[in-house]
């Protein structure tokens, strides 16, 4: 997996964004000062950093600035409260890729890392003799993708993909799925489930960069056509 690191100087958030990006397949390393980063940043290891701008003993934008000066090509992502247009701007200026204010949803922070990796080609390749697959998770309720970071689901989306990966290049109806969710299929608007399905698919890209590989059957259902594993 990737490794992130991670300068955020608040505990309860430093640990929620550790826990988000294990959630969603990166290996989180979290530090709470520029004292500590410069002790346990290793460029051979983090190609990626999540960093805050206010912290106890300097500024962040300070380490971007350093980081950049000295020729390190990681992809850096800022994430802070100051987020005015004029803080976007000098933080983008001195060098980091990204810059995201810390009332975002972390799924956009997920999709910015996605991003970066694909930009900097940080994309990670099965090795020898491992299944290519995606895999489902149901009890965290993640879908692993081959290469790319996990996607965390709502439990409407596992329901879906649970249905559609258990039988992967089988024709799935309908009326299976909509079952599945505990649903009549008789009463229920199917067009909900077209619109979750879309949702479904922009989701997986945003986040791993990859395309569900779930084919629309005209007038009847859908097909899971890659190989395809669930987990319970």
């Amino acid at each position: 997996m990737l490794e992130v690191i991670v300068l955020e100087d608040e505990p309860v958030l430093r640990h929620e964004l550790g826990e988000f990006l294990e959630e969603v397949g990166y290996t989180p390393l979290c530090v709470s000062s520029l004292q500590e980063f410069d002790r346990d940043f290793d460029a051979s290891r983090h190609h990626l950093a999540v960093i805050d701008v206010g912290l106890p003993d300097g500024s962040g934008l300070d380490l971007i600035q350093r980081l950049r000066q000295a020729g390190q090509k990681l992809g850096i992502v800022v994430f802070s409260a100051r987020q005015t247009s004029a803080d976007r701007i000098t933080g983008l200026g001195i060098g980091a890729d990204h810059y995201l204010g810390k009332g975002c949803d972390l799924d956009e922070l997920a999709a910015t890392l996605a991003a970066l990796v694909r930009r900097l080609g940080l994309q990670q390749q099965p090795g020898p003799g491992a299944p290519v697959r995606w895999m489902l998770e149901v009890g965290p309720r993640r879908l692993h993708i081959p290469g790319a970071p996990a996607v965390p689901l709502s439990q409407q989306d596992l329901m879906v993909l649970r249905c559609l990966m258990s039988q992967p290049g089988e024709n799935i109806s309908r009326r299976q799925i909509i079952e599945a969710l505990g649903a009549d299929f008789l009463d229920y608007d199917q067009r909900r489930l077209d619109t979750q399905m879309r949702r479904l698919r922009r989701r997986v890209e945003d986040v791993s960069g990859q395309t569900l590989p779930v084919k629309t059957l005209r007038n009847s259902g859908y097909c899971f056509y890659e190989p395809a594993e669930v987990l319970s």
